[in-house]
């Protein structure tokens, strides 16, 4: 059979056009995943972020393998690789669920609550919290070891926050409350539950586990920095009762109950 001119043009045009529908579609492949990486990276930078619950913690409102969304433009989204805030929807406030960077270790994410502002004073009477000398009615504190309190030297960091400190760091706003000062007590022996008063420092928070017995919180290692916050917490998407035991525990040990549960 003879191959005329014509046939071998047909043949080379076929050709050309596969290899210019797959250019193609690799292309269209390849931009489709850029655009999506662009906005996966645009909206966990400065809208919502995912975060696991890793300790108890926060027990009674949020529990071990919850998983959360958090809002990161309520409070100021950072600006990656910069330093720099985005202007805040609104400030923190006392009450609010907050995730932020740990000072002690800033790779590390940690979610608490917010008990005090800059210029509060704050303090703890036998697991009691006292805000600006008045005691809190907190409903969602849990206490898995009731009767039991800790002392531990990381409390030591306090008696540069101490009410009535003889060289309190200047930038801690006195507090308005008339509170007996401390200075003649230097048996001051800071416990989990016994502690204080403190007072806030400026563009600072204080922060507590809602399991009160069991939070490495501010009653270790100090204050969280304004700059630390990263966002609120606003919803469980998915949760799971880990157990190491369990092999796929995140697929046999699903808590479907919590899903689209609403934080507060």
């Amino acid at each position: 059979m003879m191959v005329t001119g014509e046939r071998r043009v047909s043949a080379l045009n076929r050709a050309n056009g596969r290899r210019t529908n797959r250019l193609a579609f690799l292309w269209e492949w390849f931009r489709s995943v850029v655009v999506a990486l662009a906005l996966f990276f645009v909206i966990r930078s400065f809208f919502i972020e995912a975060f696991k619950i890793p300790t108890g913690s926060m027990e009674g409102t949020l529990l071990v393998g919850d998983f959360l969304l958090v809002n990161k433009l309520v409070y100021g989204a950072g600006i990656p690789f910069t330093g720099v805030k985005l202007p805040a929807i609104r400030r923190p406030a006392r009450g609010d669920i907050v995730v932020f960077q740990w000072p002690v270790d800033r790779t590390k994410n940690f979610v608490k609550r917010i008990v005090g502002l800059a210029g509060d004073t704050l303090e703890m009477r036998r697991g009691e919290l006292l805000l600006n000398g008045v005691a809190q009615r907190e409903s969602y504190v849990s206490h898995t070891a009731p009767g039991s309190d800790v002392s531990d030297d990381e409390f030591k960091w306090q008696l540069a926050y101490l009410l009535g400190a003889r060289n309190p760091i200047r930038t801690a706003p006195r507090s308005p409350m008339h509170v007996q000062s401390l200075e003649a007590s230097p048996g001051y022996h800071p416990s989990r539950n016994n502690w204080g008063p403190l007072v806030v420092p400026g563009r600072s928070y204080f922060v507590l586990g809602d399991n009160r017995d069991n939070s490495l919180d501010s009653r270790y290692w100090g204050f969280v920095a304004d700059s630390l916050v990263r966002g609120q917490p606003l919803v469980v998407y998915y949760s799971y009762d880990p157990d190491r035991g369990v092999k796929l525990d995140w697929l046999t040990r699903v808590r479907w109950k919590r899903f689209g549960e609403m934080i507060q």
